[in-house]
């Protein structure tokens, strides 16, 4: 995901960032150099050394800062990051099962009902492909009970 776009708002106080086709808002309060009425932003720009997955805002004192698109999304609580970063936990942890099990790859691949390519893509925590039920099964392969637990957050 890239950044489309961000501008800033000295008023609300916060930046807005477009990115696929989605604004998001992120407070000025979120960052490390945070702009003031004496000290506020005066420039910001998509940074393309962060690769479009970030932006760097400047301040009237002429300090700068950077803020990543993950920073932004975490904040938004945006569903599919928070997919993402579960199915990472969830293939962490299976590398981990994997690698301590006595089943051998080959008898875990039997067990999936899958080749041994769709194994490996299950294995590999850059793939964003898979589902969350093709982990929980890997998982209950290698006798493991996963749970989601769902939690009131703390305003």
């Amino acid at each position: 995901m890239k950044i489309r776009s961000v501008t800033f708002n000295n008023r609300k106080k916060a930046f807005s960032v477009l990115a696929e086709g989605r604004t998001y808002w992120f407070p000025y309060s979120r960052t490390e150099a945070m702009p003031t009425r004496e000290d506020p932003v005066v420039s910001v720009i998509v940074d393309p050394e962060l690769a479009r997955q970030g932006f760097t805002f400047t301040l009237r004192s002429g300090k700068e800062d950077s803020v990543l698109l993950d920073q932004v999304l975490d904040y938004n609580r945006d569903p599919t990051y928070l997919r993402d970063g579960l199915l990472y936990s969830l293939t962490i942890e299976a590398q981990r099962r994997v690698a301590s099990s006595r089943l051998s790859r080959r008898e875990i691949v039997r067990r999936l009902g899958t080749s041994a390519s769709q194994f490996y893509r299950l294995l590999d925590q850059t793939n964003r492909s898979k589902s969350i039920d093709q982990m929980l099964t890997l998982l209950n392969v290698l006798d493991c009970d996963a749970r989601i637990v769902v939690e009131a957050r703390c305003a």
